[in-house]
């Protein structure tokens, strides 16, 4: 079932055939752009769990005056939260690991949110890397714990600002709502100061790209393994608190045209893929750019 579900991941599996024919490798996650209805309510993969559905629901429901529902529908909405939580309850979360040692070096780097872009950096910085990214795609922690290495030193020297742009396109190939969650969380830490740690954690926690695994339960472990435990964090995670940002971010993602992840441009120059997924690869084309 699960070999199913990636073979339906867009053209993926298709550019695995494709690429093993002419001896190469795939070097990233395609969009396969089929229509807007991308946000965690496409088709469902028999891995998206009960809490992946009770997070994307919890977004809609948290902070702020609704209409007054009926006395029934209220006890049914609250019998159905109880089938949840007991759900919940037993649902087993995977161990967390810590990210590189190397990423608290950015602690104390500057992080802003503008439309739908994550900046860390100095504002002022000279040069500009743009990295667009999916949570649940396998080439993306690649590059975040290959290629990524090397912008360590320049954003700690204020060098270089780098844009993220998290897109949630996944969700729509795969099933479940997994890359929303984390995008929604990732959000999160911007607020709670701490987006620089938890980003690279989420990535060095990756699931099976067609395991719906990033659950809001899971992402609190993470976050706990960088120190994250502010509670306004931990409630926007839980509720979904940043799913609009979310929205802005894909429309971002699919306003720059860009078709797959990981896909970074350095002051306007797109970066091959093959330079991508090693320190010393990535290194060079920084190095190339004047990003020393």
């Amino acid at each position: 079932m699960a070999v199913r579900a990636v073979r339906k991941a867009g053209r993926v599996a298709a550019s695995v055939t494709a690429v093993a024919l002419l001896g190469a490798a795939v070097t990233a996650c395609d969009s396969d752009d089929g229509g807007d209805d991308w946000m965690g309510a496409g088709k469902k993969s028999p891995s998206a769990s009960a809490s992946s559905s009770d997070s994307a629901s919890g977004g809609e429901s948290s902070g702020g005056p609704s209409d007054g529902p009926s006395s029934s529908s209220s006890q049914d909405s609250q019998d159905s939260q109880d089938s949840q939580d007991s759900q919940d309850s037993q649902e087993t979360v995977p161990e967390a690991k810590v990210p590189p040692v190397s990423v608290e070096r950015l602690a104390k780097v500057p992080t802003a949110v503008k439309g739908g872009v994550i900046t860390v950096g100095k504002p002022g910085a000279e040069h500009t890397v743009k990295v667009y990214e999916d949570p649940r795609c396998p080439f993306c922690k690649k590059f975040e714990e290959g290629g990524a290495q090397a912008l360590v030193g320049p954003l700690v020297d204020g060098d270089v600002k780098v844009e993220y742009t998290i897109a949630s396109f996944l969700d729509r190939n795969l099933g479940g709502s997994g890359s929303v969650n984390a995008a929604n969380a990732l959000r999160a830490a911007v607020e709670a100061g701490k987006f620089p740690q938890f980003h690279s954690a989420v990535f060095v926690n990756q699931p099976e790209e067609s395991e719906d695994a990033f659950t809001p339960a899971f992402l609190l472990k993470i976050a706990d393994k960088v120190g994250l435990r502010d509670a306004a964090f931990q409630k926007a995670v839980t509720n979904g608190t940043y799913k609009s940002w979310v929205a802005t971010a894909m429309d971002a993602f699919t306003d720059d045209g860009v078709t797959g992840t990981p896909t970074v441009v350095v002051d306007g120059e797109k970066a091959a893929s093959d330079a991508l997924y090693t320190e010393a690869g990535f290194r060079k084309v920084l190095k190339d750019a004047g990003i020393s």
